[in-house]
Protein backbone atom coordinates (compact mmCIF):
# COMPACT_ATOMS: atom_id res chain seq x y z
CA UNK A 1 0.00 0.00 0.00
CA UNK A 2 1.29 3.43 -0.95
CA UNK A 3 1.39 5.97 1.87
CA UNK A 4 -0.49 9.22 1.22
CA UNK A 5 2.28 11.10 3.09
CA UNK A 6 6.00 10.47 3.23
CA UNK A 7 8.97 12.09 4.91
CA UNK A 8 12.25 12.58 3.07
CA UNK A 9 15.08 14.01 5.12
CA UNK A 10 13.44 16.89 7.00
CA UNK A 11 10.41 17.47 4.75
CA UNK A 12 6.93 15.93 4.51
CA UNK A 13 5.23 15.34 1.16
CA UNK A 14 1.75 14.17 0.12
CA UNK A 15 0.52 12.55 -3.09
CA UNK A 16 -0.16 15.13 -5.76
CA UNK A 17 -0.29 13.12 -9.02
CA UNK A 18 -1.07 9.39 -8.78
CA UNK A 19 0.87 6.95 -10.96
CA UNK A 20 -2.26 6.17 -13.01
CA UNK A 21 -2.52 9.84 -14.09
CA UNK A 22 1.20 9.97 -14.89
CA UNK A 23 0.96 6.92 -17.15
CA UNK A 24 -2.14 8.27 -18.90
CA UNK A 25 -0.32 11.54 -19.66
CA UNK A 26 2.67 9.58 -20.98
CA UNK A 27 0.44 7.53 -23.30
CA UNK A 28 -0.95 10.75 -24.79
CA UNK A 29 2.55 12.20 -25.31
CA UNK A 30 3.76 8.94 -26.89
CA UNK A 31 0.83 8.85 -29.32
CA UNK A 32 1.49 12.46 -30.39
CA UNK A 33 5.22 11.82 -30.87
CA UNK A 34 4.55 8.60 -32.79
CA UNK A 35 2.25 10.49 -35.13
CA UNK A 36 4.43 13.60 -35.48
CA UNK A 37 7.62 11.61 -36.15
CA UNK A 38 6.26 8.82 -38.35
CA UNK A 39 9.00 7.93 -40.83
CA UNK A 40 11.64 10.10 -39.09
CA UNK A 41 13.35 7.81 -36.52
CA UNK A 42 14.00 10.43 -33.81
CA UNK A 43 16.79 10.37 -31.24
CA UNK A 44 15.49 10.84 -27.70
CA UNK A 45 17.90 12.52 -25.30
CA UNK A 46 16.83 11.71 -21.75
CA UNK A 47 18.23 14.05 -19.13
CA UNK A 48 19.55 12.19 -16.09
CA UNK A 49 18.98 11.65 -13.31
CA UNK A 50 15.38 12.79 -13.14
CA UNK A 51 13.99 11.75 -16.53
CA UNK A 52 14.93 8.06 -16.31
CA UNK A 53 11.44 6.87 -15.30
CA UNK A 54 9.68 9.19 -17.74
CA UNK A 55 11.98 8.05 -20.57
CA UNK A 56 11.49 4.35 -19.80
CA UNK A 57 7.70 4.54 -19.68
CA UNK A 58 7.44 6.90 -22.66
CA UNK A 59 9.65 4.80 -24.92
CA UNK A 60 7.62 1.67 -24.12
CA UNK A 61 4.62 3.51 -25.61
CA UNK A 62 6.31 5.09 -28.66
CA UNK A 63 5.33 3.01 -31.69
CA UNK A 64 7.91 4.22 -34.24
CA UNK A 65 11.57 3.27 -34.70
CA UNK A 66 13.69 5.50 -32.48
CA UNK A 67 16.93 5.69 -30.54
CA UNK A 68 17.65 6.87 -27.03
CA UNK A 69 20.71 8.31 -25.37
CA UNK A 70 21.25 9.79 -21.93
CA UNK A 71 22.80 13.09 -20.90
CA UNK A 72 23.53 14.10 -17.37
CA UNK A 73 23.26 17.77 -16.57
CA UNK A 74 22.51 19.44 -13.29
CA UNK A 75 21.32 22.79 -12.00
CA UNK A 76 19.72 21.86 -8.67
CA UNK A 77 20.96 21.74 -5.10
CA UNK A 78 18.61 21.03 -2.23
CA UNK A 79 15.25 22.47 -3.35
CA UNK A 80 16.49 25.34 -5.54
CA UNK A 81 18.00 25.83 -8.97
CA UNK A 82 21.58 27.04 -8.80
CA UNK A 83 21.13 28.79 -12.15
CA UNK A 84 24.35 27.17 -13.36
CA UNK A 85 24.28 24.15 -15.66
CA UNK A 86 27.17 21.71 -15.75
CA UNK A 87 27.28 18.90 -18.30
CA UNK A 88 28.59 15.77 -16.58
CA UNK A 89 28.06 13.02 -19.14
CA UNK A 90 28.04 14.25 -22.72
CA UNK A 91 26.45 13.31 -26.00
CA UNK A 92 28.36 10.74 -28.05
CA UNK A 93 25.98 10.38 -31.01
CA UNK A 94 26.25 12.51 -34.13
CA UNK A 95 23.09 14.63 -34.25
CA UNK A 96 23.62 16.61 -37.47
CA UNK A 97 20.44 16.32 -39.57
CA UNK A 98 18.75 14.15 -36.89
CA UNK A 99 15.38 14.78 -35.27
CA UNK A 100 16.02 15.28 -31.55
CA UNK A 101 13.51 15.07 -28.71
CA UNK A 102 14.80 16.16 -25.30
CA UNK A 103 13.13 14.29 -22.43
CA UNK A 104 12.95 16.17 -19.14
CA UNK A 105 11.28 15.20 -15.88
CA UNK A 106 10.37 18.81 -15.10
CA UNK A 107 10.90 22.21 -16.67
CA UNK A 108 10.67 25.00 -14.14
CA UNK A 109 13.23 27.81 -14.54
CA UNK A 110 14.29 26.33 -17.87
CA UNK A 111 18.02 26.88 -17.18
CA UNK A 112 18.95 23.27 -17.89
CA UNK A 113 17.00 22.89 -21.14
CA UNK A 114 17.96 26.35 -22.40
CA UNK A 115 21.68 25.69 -21.93
CA UNK A 116 21.35 22.26 -23.51
CA UNK A 117 19.44 23.68 -26.49
CA UNK A 118 22.22 26.19 -27.17
CA UNK A 119 24.73 23.35 -27.24
CA UNK A 120 22.59 21.08 -29.44
CA UNK A 121 21.59 23.78 -31.94
CA UNK A 122 25.28 24.37 -32.71
CA UNK A 123 25.48 20.71 -33.84
CA UNK A 124 22.92 21.33 -36.64
CA UNK A 125 20.14 18.81 -35.99
CA UNK A 126 17.19 18.65 -38.39
CA UNK A 127 14.85 19.57 -35.52
CA UNK A 128 14.73 19.75 -31.73
CA UNK A 129 11.64 19.45 -29.55
CA UNK A 130 11.18 19.18 -25.80
CA UNK A 131 9.00 16.67 -23.97
CA UNK A 132 8.54 17.22 -20.25
CA UNK A 133 6.53 15.20 -17.80
CA UNK A 134 5.92 18.34 -15.74
CA UNK A 135 6.03 22.05 -16.54
CA UNK A 136 5.95 24.97 -14.10
CA UNK A 137 4.94 27.82 -16.45
CA UNK A 138 5.13 30.55 -13.80
CA UNK A 139 8.77 29.69 -13.04
CA UNK A 140 10.19 29.84 -16.57
CA UNK A 141 13.02 32.30 -17.03
CA UNK A 142 13.82 31.44 -20.65
CA UNK A 143 11.66 31.52 -23.79
CA UNK A 144 11.18 27.78 -24.27
CA UNK A 145 8.64 26.00 -26.43
CA UNK A 146 7.87 22.73 -24.65
CA UNK A 147 5.88 20.87 -27.31
CA UNK A 148 4.95 17.76 -25.32
CA UNK A 149 3.78 18.32 -21.74
CA UNK A 150 2.43 15.69 -19.38
CA UNK A 151 1.02 18.17 -16.87
CA UNK A 152 1.44 21.83 -15.99
CA UNK A 153 1.75 22.34 -12.25
CA UNK A 154 1.96 25.35 -9.92
CA UNK A 155 5.23 26.43 -8.35
CA UNK A 156 5.33 23.71 -5.70
CA UNK A 157 8.29 21.48 -4.87
CA UNK A 158 7.59 17.91 -5.99
CA UNK A 159 9.33 14.54 -5.67
CA UNK A 160 8.78 11.03 -6.95
CA UNK A 161 8.74 9.34 -10.33
CA UNK A 162 12.36 10.32 -10.94
CA UNK A 163 12.29 13.64 -9.09
CA UNK A 164 14.25 13.84 -5.86
CA UNK A 165 14.88 15.86 -2.75
CA UNK A 166 18.62 15.64 -2.00
CA UNK A 167 18.84 12.19 -3.57
CA UNK A 168 15.71 10.64 -2.04
CA UNK A 169 12.31 10.00 -3.62
CA UNK A 170 13.25 9.16 -7.22
CA UNK A 171 11.92 5.60 -6.80
CA UNK A 172 8.39 6.62 -5.77
CA UNK A 173 5.56 5.61 -8.12
CA UNK A 174 3.53 8.77 -7.53
CA UNK A 175 4.47 12.44 -7.58
CA UNK A 176 4.30 14.02 -4.16
CA UNK A 177 4.22 17.71 -3.30
CA UNK A 178 5.73 19.42 -0.29
CA UNK A 179 3.24 19.83 2.55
Amino acid sequence: MTPARITLHDKTFEINIPERQILQAIEIIAARISSDYAGKQPLFLAILNGAFMFAADLLKEVSIPCEVSFLRVSSYQDMHSTGQVSEIIGLKEEIKDRHIIILEDIVDTGHTVYALLQNLISRLPASIEIAALLLKPECQQHPLQVKYIGKAIPNEFVVGYGLDYNGLGRNLRHIYKLV
